[in-house]
């Protein structure tokens, strides 16, 4: 073989050409020694094809032997008309085989003509590698080790076409619920022209010459209108099963005669095993494909307890990749599904989606999966401008159902003609019960951290008193998860010319910890004003708390009176048990309080509790709090250590209460990144000058 070879050949814009230049390119190639030319020969046909389709000129093949590649070239007269770009629009769809099949591909736009190029392996005796040409679009795929259905499809297609002379060529498989749907195509057909095969009730396993269209047993519109006049059919067959059926077409009426049939029949034979293990091969492939996406589905909606934000989950991992558009309905207080959450892939139809749903009629969702009819908007409700692009899309339906009962349902659609394969259907429906759950458990957590707060809020007083001559603030912070209650509370009420304050921590969290809270809240009040003492009161409560049994929780409290006197200081008479003590701020900063306190409540029968008093003068202040303050954590550091709480609040020195409890609130927050795993209450006593 000559160094370098390069042999060139001109086809007329005709049907025929498109053959004739798949066996000039597949004679070159094999003249100069290469083994493997079925990939230049599809990629020739398609680039010619399209050169035919959408230049109308003539068209010119180069083919070039270069470093131990093949270069071919497909070159037609019309420069200004743009390659459409693969993926964009379906008249392009013939470059989507360059990405898998080349080594290399562009498009290079000269003066007078512009031209597709490829390159493929070749011959090894080349030294030289081919320089590309300037101003040209040049794109680099990996060849892919096996060829895909698609490819052996079209490879089919130009068999057949090249065996039987015909002017068209059409491959249909079947998918897994046995519809026949066109895979290929080889010939020329008029650009527009539809596919649209109504191929309902049509023996899959037929084969037959059709010297008059009209008496064939398959409705092919477009085949009528492309001026096709005979067909000639043979069935792909596996272990005697139909998977799919081979179309040749002819404009001349009786162009095929029987023999051609046995001709399409070896073809169909010789494919058929090849197909249909390149189709399982992709089946499988698929399916581990889907298996990944629902663990990763199940990992992203196990991710969140916000039911707005799991439906809104389920959306995203449907659209698009499953549907065009998906709408998520609940059942709430009554039997019917509303539209709760929609999503559409065209963001601009996601308004106009959620506008059509909510005008449907309330209806229960269906027990089973299957088609949806659902757009039926009440009578005389004005539709969206743009409802016509929903209300006549494929839709299916998916019963949302938890724990055993029915908590809406899922509908997914798509545009007018769009294919919902069984595996995409069962894949929806399998997803439709993980988000079923999910939702419910959002649902639920949020019930219960309702009914938390709700009763997290009776467990501290409705409103902070209004009291002539004192300053007063109260911070309370609960920690962790939303649907735990706190085992912080406060309080603050009157008791005859005096107020009475109390500050406690009830150990652990929870409905146990909420029982002791109010019942050492209501007995502070009620005790409070009987006139019973400090100490009495926390002895009674002591008794109480035992009485409850094991099912009791351990308690500290700081229990205090707060007294005004004629001078416009208040005298100040306070016990612990077990709870921190209170600081005290002067004006000038000095923090001063005690270390030592009684037992905490619930331990011991015959506890006993001592009572301090202090005066404080206008300006000074008095500082409660919970072990959520001073124990906050940072690493091995606790706040609390080395008095790093009075530092704090000697520097509030001058503040008002409502000022001091903001500060050493922040305080505490800044002392670690980490989130608190306690709760935090404060109350801040500042006598007025």
């Amino acid at each position: 073989m000559e160094k370098n070879p390069k042999r060139y050949a001109t086809f007329p814009p005709e049907v025929a050409s498109v053959a004739a230049a798949r066996r000039f390119v597949g004679d070159t190639l094999r003249s100069w020694g290469v083994d493997e030319v079925d990939d230049a020969m599809l990629l020739t046909s398609e680039l010619v094809t399209n050169a035919i389709v959408h230049a109308g000129t003539e068209v010119e093949v180069v083919c070039e032997a270069l470093g131990g590649q093949v270069r071919v070239e497909v070159h037609d007269r019309h420069q200004a008309r743009r390659i459409p770009i693969p993926g964009d629009q379906v008249s392009g769809r013939g470059l989507l085989f360059p990405e898998t099949l080349a080594i290399s591909w562009g498009v290079t736009y000269g003066q007078g003509d512009k031209q597709v190029w490829f390159t493929v392996p070749g011959t090894a005796g080349a030294t030289q590698a081919p320089s590309p040409p300037a101003y040209e679009e040049i794109i680099t795929m990996p060849r892919s080790a096996r060829p895909t259905v698609d490819q052996l499809a079209h490879r089919t297609a130009q068999t057949a076409q090249d065996a039987l002379g015909a002017d068209c060529v059409y491959v249909l498989l079947t998918e897994d619920d046995a519809e026949l749907i066109l895979k290929a195509t080889s010939g020329v057909r008029p650009e527009g022209a539809a596919l649209e095969f109504g191929l309902e009730g049509a023996p899959v396993a037929g084969r037959g010459v059709y010297a008059d269209l009209g008496g064939s047993p398959y409705n092919l519109p477009a085949l009528r209108a492309a001026g096709i006049r005979s067909l000639v059919t043979a069935p792909f067959v596996i272990d005697g099963r139909g998977i799919g059926l081979l179309i040749a077409a002819s404009r001349d009426a009786a162009h095929f005669t029987e023999s051609d049939v046995e001709r399409l029949q070896q073809v169909a034979d010789r494919q058929a095993p090849s197909l249909e293990r390149a189709r399982l091969m992709e089946l499988e492939r698929a399916r581990r494909g889907w298996l990944g996406f629902l663990a990763e589905a199940s990992s992203l909606l196990a991710g969140t307890l916000d039911q707005q934000m799991t439906m809104a989950l389920v959306a995203q991992l449907i659209v698009p990749r499953l549907a065009t558009w998906c709408a998520l309905f609940t059942v709430r207080d009554t039997d019917v599904a509303l539209p709760a959450y929609a999503w559409h892939a065209d963001e601009t139809m996601v308004a106009d989606l959620r506008t059509l749903l909510g005008m449907l009629p309330p209806a229960p969702p269906p027990d089973e999966p299957g088609p949806w009819e659902g757009f039926a908007p009440r009578p005389g409700a004005a539709m969206p401008a743009t409802a016509h692009r929903v209300t006549g899309d494929v839709a299916h339906v998916f019963p949302l159902l938890a724990r055993g009962r029915s908590i809406g349902m899922l509908v997914v659609g798509g545009p007018k003609g769009a294919r919902f394969t069984r595996d995409m259907l069962e894949l929806t429906e399998d997803l439709a019960g993980r988000a079923a759950l999910a939702i419910d458990n959002a649902r639920l957590y949020e019930e219960q951290a309702d009914m938390s707060r709700t009763l997290q809020r009776s467990l501290l007083p409705p409103d902070i008193p209004v009291i002539p001559g004192l300053d007063l603030a109260v911070v309370y912070e609960p920690a962790g998860e939303s649907s735990e209650v706190g085992g912080d509370f406060y309080d603050v009420f009157g008791v005859g010319s005096r107020w009475r304050f109390a500050i406690g921590d009830v150990c652990g969290t929870g409905p146990e910890a909420a029982s002791v809270t109010g019942l050492a809240r209501h007995t502070l009040r009620i005790l409070g004003r009987e006139n019973y003492s400090i100490p009495e009161v926390l002895e009674r409560l002591n008794a109480l708390i035992l009485e409850e049994g094991p099912r009791a929780r351990f308690l500290t409290l700081l229990h205090g009176e707060v007294e005004k006197l004629e001078n416009g200081g208040a005298r100040v008479t306070y016990a612990t048990a077990g709870h921190p003590p209170p600081l005290f701020l002067s004006p000038a900063g000095a923090v001063e309080g005690e270390d030592e306190s009684d037992l905490m409540l619930g331990v011991f029968t015959e506890a006993s509790f001592g009572v301090r008093t202090v005066t404080l003068k206008p300006g000074h202040l008095l500082l409660g709090f919970t072990d959520g303050v001073t124990e906050r954590r940072n690493g091995d550091r606790l706040l609390g250590d080395d008095q790093g709480l009075e530092r704090v609040l000697a520097s509030c020195a001058g503040l008002g209460a409502g000022a001091v409890a903001a500060k050493v609130s922040r305080a505490v927050r800044a002392f670690s990144t980490e989130p608190s795993h306690d709760d935090m209450a404060m109350i801040v006593l500042r006598i007025e000058e």
